[in-house]
């Protein structure tokens, strides 16, 4: 993904005048930048530094969509999201793809293609997430992680529309979901 950064979008640009780690962890570290905006004057911005992820849409034949439901402790609560995590250190996405599907659903996939990338946050986040569709998908054995704890689901466009419509999936998930042509139409109405 490449930003616009031309001398059209001039008027909106912020000059980094400064930056002071505030904290640096395992997977996350956070900056606070001082800016100068157009105008001359300043401005503080927090910032996330992620080493970028990827999000798979991997179809189990014609009318399945593999998801897998994860606690997440951040929003206290399990959701169904599609199959995604982080690049190791100058991993290609394509092979973070093929690991990532396979260690948190077991399938191996014999088509990818590449569906695009998207800024998750970018008001204060750095993070890059590459989405890609998975097909021909073989099953195999998962390889969690240690602290990780996954269920598996093949779900239809009616399964899809009914987590859709009661929160139960995450923004990543919608738009996956939407640039492979697999999230199906919620009609206005709501359900009875």
């Amino acid at each position: 993904m490449t930003p616009e950064t031309g001398p059209e979008v001039d008027h909106l640009r912020e000059t980094l005048s400064e930056r002071r780690q505030i904290y640096a962890g395992r997977l996350l570290t956070v900056f606070e930048d001082e800016v100068e905006l157009p105008d001359g004057r300043p401005a503080r911005r927090e910032i996330v530094q992620h080493p970028g992820a990827v999000a798979i849409v991997a179809l189990a034949g014609a009318e399945r969509v593999v998801l897998v439901r994860q606690w997440r402790h951040a929003v206290g609560g399990a959701i169904w999201e599609i199959p995604a995590g982080t690049r190791d250190k100058d991993e290609p996405t394509r092979v973070t793809a093929s690991r990532e599907l396979a260690e948190e659903t077991g399938f191996r996939a014999g088509r990818w293609t590449p569906l695009g990338e998207a800024c998750v946050s970018p008001g204060y986040s750095r993070e890059l997430l590459t989405f890609f569709l998975a097909e021909q998908l073989t099953a195999g054995v998962t390889a969690l992680d240690h602290d990780e704890r996954v269920d598996v689901m093949l779900a239809g466009p009616a399964e899809i529309i009914d987590l859709v419509r009661r929160g139960d999936v995450d923004c990543k998930t919608l738009a996956g979901l939407a640039l492979a042509g697999r999230l199906p139409q919620l009609t206005t109405a709501e359900p009875a």
